[in-house]
């Protein structure tokens, strides 16, 4: 049951480093949302990196709404455009533990849930309490305030953030955001101090599905190749070469995304740059999305005007 503090944490709303102080019982936040949890989608996601999606899937639950709003968001329909339905947190539960009934699901994953974090505890609680003992994996943008990460120390399991920018001029010309490496830097700290690096790695006895742990994954833009080498050299000095990481290349330009220089896929020559860093580097838990040489439109981009977005029908 809802209490008063999560009640209050959308009074003046604080929850991101927006800190846009909203009342969101009255009017919508930086996010674009009011306290009213909204959701676009509950389904099972064979997409995600191999120790989160299994062989059953993630069970996925996609927010309505988003704390950073790029500019070439690949979730446009619902970081933007603001696709999605009021539900409780008991519906919720209901649909976890459906996906966990059927298609035995292997984990619950929160996709860009800071704007709504007082729900998942909730959510969390009733999941304990009908003993759906899952791993719980929060997605984040990287742009999180560090006390949210403390109050996630007894619910999280897994901390899946991107790390997008390393340089805080870039973050505010692609998500109007001009501390996005300052603060993601911090904030991935404290993901790591708290669960400790994905523990797929761990002793070299590679689990088949993560419990436990960080996995960063980066996003690499064409035409912004330099910002990907600065990147990995950052995440390198922060955190060493032991440091879990997601290269992709699925970026893809959608209608949404006015900016000239994102209105193409990203060529093998660039991912090779990157890649090819990021071995020079050192870094030995990698995990990689090769680019399509068709240049088609990824297998997992989203239409979430579907009941299931990643549906090819």
């Amino acid at each position: 049951m809802r209490n008063k503090w999560i009640y209050s944490l959308f009074k003046s709303c604080q929850l991101c480093p927006r800190s846009c102080g909203i009342d969101r019982f009255k009017n919508r936040g930086f996010c674009g949302e009011y306290a009213d949890l909204r959701i676009a989608a509950i389904v099972p996601h064979l997409g995600e990196e191999p120790p989160i999606s299994g062989k059953n899937g993630s069970g996925t639950i996609f927010f309505t709404g988003c704390s950073l709003k790029c500019k070439y968001c690949q979730n446009f329909q619902i970081s933007h455009q603001s696709l999605g339905k009021v539900v409780t947190p008991n519906v919720v539960v209901e649909k976890i533990k459906k996906m966990y009934l059927e298609k035995n699901i292997h984990n619950v994953n929160f996709v860009t849930p800071d704007h709504f974090i007082p729900y998942t505890f909730e959510i969390i609680d009733i999941m304990r309490k009908k003993y759906i003992l899952l791993p719980v994996v929060f997605n984040f943008s990287g742009y999180q305030k560090c006390d949210v990460i403390d109050w996630l120390y007894d619910y999280a399991d897994i901390y899946l953030p991107d790390f997008k920018y390393a340089d805080n001029r870039l973050g505010k010309f692609l998500s109007n955001c001009d501390d996005y490496s300052t603060v993601a830097i911090e904030a991935i700290c404290r993901m790591v101090k708290q669960k400790g690096f994905l523990d797929f790695f761990r002793n070299d006895k590679r689990k088949t599905i993560a419990k436990k742990g960080v996995l960063i994954r980066h996003l690499i833009l064409p035409g912004f190749i330099e910002n990907s080498l600065n990147v990995l050299t950052t995440l390198f000095i922060e955190f060493g070469k032991e440091l879990p990481i997601s290269i992709m290349s699925q970026f893809y330009p959608t209608s949404f995304c006015k900016t000239e220089s994102l209105n193409r896929r990203i060529t093998e020559g660039e991912f090779r740059e990157v890649f090819e860093y990021a071995k020079s580097l050192g870094f030995q838990n990698l995990f990689v999305q090769y680019p399509d040489k068709t240049m088609n439109k990824p297998e997992f981009l989203p239409d979430f005007t579907k009941d299931d977005p990643f549906s090819k029908n």
